[in-house]
């Protein structure tokens, strides 16, 4: 069971890392001024390969989550509600992943119509996302 949580560790840090940058990649594409086309395809293309690279790191961070929750029984049973408040986060992690695919999609076809700003914003999101799952873990709050 070490072994499997030790890589679920791992896997959800490296997802996470790539949900701290893509959003960061948002705000210099957001910055780009009209006439720079090698500049914004360099960033589309940064963009979509963190994407498809994130994507991949996603699926073994819930997988090994889903066996350590189902196969181990971690989080089961009363007095672990931590639990369903952390399913809860990732949820929401899932969810800002596939908002991310979205604006990604609308940079690639000149639809984004959000400035710089809102994406620095976006880009806390996945911090307060991972502060909530690790103190929900660590400390079992309920």
């Amino acid at each position: 069971m070490l072994w499997i949580k030790a890589f679920h560790i791992v896997f959800v840090a490296s997802w996470f890392a790539g949900l701290f940058y893509l959003p960061r990649i948002f705000v210099n594409l957001a910055m780009v001024p009209v006439g720079s086309v090698a500049e914004r395809e360099r960033l589309l293309l940064m963009a979509r390969k963190l994407l498809r690279f994130t994507t991949l790191l996603a699926v073994p961070a819930l997988a090994l989550g889903a066996v350590l929750w189902l196969g181990y029984g971690i989080g089961r049973g009363p007095g672990n509600g931590w639990m369903h408040a952390k399913l809860t986060v990732v949820l929401l992690v899932l969810a800002y992943h596939h908002v991310c695919a979205k604006l990604l999609r609308q940079f690639v076809n000149n639809q984004n119509r959000r400035g710089h700003v809102w994406f620095r914003w976006f880009n806390e999101a996945p911090v307060l996302l991972m502060l909530v799952a690790v103190v929900l873990v660590v400390v079992k709050p309920f």
